[in-house]
Parts: structure tokens; sequence; C-alpha cells
């Protein structure tokens, strides 16, 4: 994998989107009950002025950003030198389809009994939901911390220095102007072709 970079990214993009279901189960344990009323065939929520339908979101949000941000630190520490822009992308990729695998996977937790619950329902009846994403946007908050824990990590640590991409040639300390000025393997008195002065 070292002489392939883009296998860095494309293994973090897998291992991160299986993550996603797992994150899905975990948010629908823990949503907030919500409830409806079926009026007329429809459902109307039991208590609107509550705050269940923003609990769910939040809760998803809180999970996806966590996740995001231990996924960001993971693949700096397994990462390395010239596998940034792969992992970086991989980490966008995966955490996006991470986020939607755990909307759909909590989703469909419950489902098939609240729809024939709802379905057998007369007017009147109080039938609790299940856990269902209303803001959309909050499926892009795995991939945002992760991104984000990736570069704040290397702001600090940076684990590359500035124009230099690892190779021997100019921009390594002991050079100037590349091979050809060597301060260090060039002997007092003669110059770097070994030529007496």
């Amino acid at each position: 994998m070292a002489t392939r970079p883009w296998a860095w990214g494309v293994l973090a993009a897998l291992a991160i989107a299986l993550l996603g279901p797992l994150a899905g189960l975990l948010w629908a344990a823990v949503i907030p009950e919500v409830t409806y009323v079926v009026v007329g065939g429809d459902l109307l929520l039991a208590d609107p002025e509550g705050e269940g339908p923003i609990g769910i979101d939040a809760r998803f949000a809180l999970i996806c950003s966590v996740a995001g941000l231990a996924c960001g630190c993971v693949a700096y520490l397994a990462g390395g030198r010239g596998n940034d822009i792969p992992l970086l992308l991989g980490l966008a990729v995966g955490g996006c389809a991470a986020a939607v695998l755990a909307w759909r996977t909590g989703h469909l937790v419950g489902l098939a009994d609240y729809r024939e619950a709802v379905r057998a329902a007369s007017d009147g009846t109080v039938v609790t939901g299940v856990a269902d994403l209303r803001a959309k946007g909050l499926l892009v908050f795995w991939a945002l911390p992760a991104v984000a824990a990736y570069t704040l990590l290397e702001l600090v640590f940076r684990r590359l220095a500035a124009g230099d991409p690892g190779e021997p040639g100019a921009g390594e300390p002991d050079e100037v102007g590349g091979g050809e000025l060597d301060l260090q393997s060039a002997p007092s008195g003669r110059d770097v072709h070994g030529r007496r002065r």
C-alpha cells in the first residue's frame, strides 16, 4: 500500500461506511419517544410543543460528530507521508456514506410494526414513532468532523514540512539549490565534483 497511496483512501472510505449501520442501531436505541395521534388517517404530533423530533435530530448529529472525530484521529495516526489527500477524500466519502447508512438503518428499526399500527389505528389512537431524520443537512455531520480532525492534527503536529514532499533534492535541510550544492558531502577545499580549488 506504500506504493499505492490511493488504496488508503479506498480502505478508509469502506471501513468508515461499515460503521454507519452500527451508529444507526445506536441512534435508534437512544432516541426520545415521539408519539403521534391518528386523525382522519393522518398522523399528527401528540405533543407539538415537545422537543422529541428535535431531540432525535440532535442525537443523530451527536453520534455522527463523535464518530467522525474518532475516524479522523484514527486515520491520521494510521496514515503517513503521501497519503494525506487520499485519506482526506476517503474520510469525506466514507463519512457521508456512513451517515446515510446510519440514518436508513436507524429508521428501519421498528418501522414494520409502526406501519402496521398506523394501518390498523382508528381516529384518536396514539402511535409511537420511529427514528427519522428531519434535517437532512445533518448527513454531513460525520464527514465534516472527520476531515476537520485530520486537518487540525496535521496543523498541530506537522507531519510534513511545508514544500517538502520527502524526496531527495531541493528543500532538504542539508541542501541549498538541490543536489549540486550538498553542504554535508562537499569536503573542505573541494567543490561538489571533487576538484581542488
